[in-house]
């Protein structure tokens, strides 16, 4: 796992680049949201089951099919893997969040993760819902303890629904 930094630096040394504005530009902006993002894994990491329960509950409200025989979430089997699913993801939008970069989540959940859960049946859509969900959960948290400015929560997320959501439909 790397962080905006590292990424910086290895990415300009791979290339043979040297620092420019825009470059250290960015590094500054990844060190001046230090401690905003350190206040946000906090919140989400003594949050985590908090949210996920949340997020898994307006999900199966959204879509109570997958709750039923037949469903994805159907047995208390399934619906404790769904929930533990969801924490996965959870989990590992805060590791990208504090280290300022995405690549975390490319390594360590989304490699393979599309062919997985389609070899065995679990839907994306749902999935890639539930992780919307518990995004704005999350902000819906910063905001009921005094952070306003919950943007920085975005790419994570985001990217991790862009990277799983059925594109070729």
């Amino acid at each position: 796992m790397q962080d905006k930094t590292t990424s910086v630096v290895m990415s300009l040394g791979l290339m043979g680049k040297s620092l420019n504005g825009d470059v250290v530009g960015s590094v500054k902006d990844f060190l001046a949201t230090g401690r905003a993002r350190v206040q946000v894994v906090s919140i989400i990491g003594s949050n985590a089951s908090e949210i996920v329960k949340t997020a898994a509950s307006q999900l199966f409200q959204e879509q109570p099919q997958l709750v039923r025989p037949g469903g994805n979430a159907y047995t208390t089997r399934r619906y404790n893997m769904y929930l533990r699913d969801m924490n996965y993801f959870l989990r590992y939008c805060s590791y990208a969040l504090i280290a300022g970069d995405v690549s975390v989540l490319d390594e360590r959940l989304l490699a393979g993760l599309r062919e997985t859960f389609n070899s065995l049946g679990i839907p994306l859509g749902p999935t890639a819902r539930s992780i919307q969900i518990m995004k704005q959960t999350v902000k819906d948290k910063l905001v009921s303890t005094g952070i306003t400015d919950t943007k920085l929560v975005d790419e994570p997320f985001d990217y991790v629904v862009r990277e799983i959501s059925e594109t070729d439909v």
